[in-house]
């Protein structure tokens, strides 16, 4: 069957196409189509406190192209979710509204709860070691969800307005950083998570550009060296000379902060990289619905 999601996030928007099938006693999903749009809501929301008109415009259009692309595709099932900037927005309500009476397509708004527990619906953890004890984080544009996961439940999780763009524009605290430091500090006592499983498009590609392949671990010292490397250049230079898309370049530095201190708040010195993220996690959580239905 196919499956679609959309992830409205801060830095970007993400449309995910997914062909998923039975096989022997599990599934297998076969990614049709990702479009990543970069319609930054939270540059708008940040600094205004509001989406501006053509940024409003841009995510209807992208609903209508989707809800197209659905038809085409011959979609099963989909949803649609929004994260901490349209939570943020003023005026985020009414954007939705208007997005449902154009589309008729519902947009829901998660919180960084939620963000964390279709995020654990892909069960990497499961391929590492179902009976072990993990410190999830996922580093979005406006919000770093946190969660620790032990022997396949949850056990707490946190969301904490430290994200990409809010830390380009200087709008994070320092109590909200001790905050964060602190929270994880007392969960590595509490739980002794061994192993850090980190998400978001941003580690994705300091992963990649590190060369490491698929299911290596991504070591600390990896990690400083490339945020170090990385941040001897412009953005202009990120652009020109190592390729980097723009709204990439201007925030992969501050991703790779969140990361460290999350590395030495918990004294784990490497992160697993499952290149997931919430549209994955979407499809799972839609897959397991029709599941059940076929039962």
């Amino acid at each position: 069957m196919r499956l679609a999601a959309v992830d409205i996030g801060s830095n970007a928007v993400r449309l995910l196409f997914c062909d998923v099938y039975p096989y022997q006693n599990s599934f297998v999903i076969k990614k049709t189509s990702l479009v990543r749009l970069p319609i930054r809501l939270g540059e708008d929301v940040f600094l205004k406190q509001t989406i501006s008109k053509n940024n409003k415009e841009k995510l209807i259009n992208t609903i209508e192209a989707f809800k197209k692309l659905n038809d085409v595709y011959d979609v099963v099932d989909y949803r649609v979710c929004a994260t901490s900037a349209m939570r943020s927005a003023e005026n985020g309500a009414e954007i939705i509204k208007t997005i449902k009476k154009h589309t008729d397509i519902e947009i829901e708004l998660l919180s960084g709860e939620d963000e964390a527990e279709l995020i654990y619906q892909t069960h990497v953890a499961d391929q590492i070691d179902s009976n072990g004890t993990f410190l999830y984080i996922d580093v979005g544009g406006g919000s770093t969800e946190v969660t620790i996961f032990s022997k396949g439940e949850k056990k707490i999780s946190s969301s904490f307005k430290i994200g990409t763009l809010r830390l380009k524009y200087d709008l994070v605290h320092d109590d909200t950083w001790d905050d964060f430091y602190g929270w994880i500090k007392k969960a590595q006592k509490n739980y002794s998570p061994s192993l850090i499983i980190a998400t978001g498009g941003n580690i994705n590609k300091l992963y990649k550009l590190c060369g490491l392949k698929d299911y290596m671990l991504f070591k600390k010292a990896d990690l400083k060296r490339m945020s170090k490397f990385l941040n001897k250049y412009s953005v202009d230079q990120r652009v020109k000379k190592l390729g980097l898309k723009p709204d990439r370049a201007d925030v992969i530095t501050h991703a790779a902060k969140i990361y460290l201190t999350a590395m030495k708040a918990s004294s784990i010195d490497e992160l697993f990289v499952p290149k997931v993220g919430l549209a994955d996690g979407i499809i799972h959580e839609l897959y397991a619905k029709q599941k059940k239905k076929l039962l």
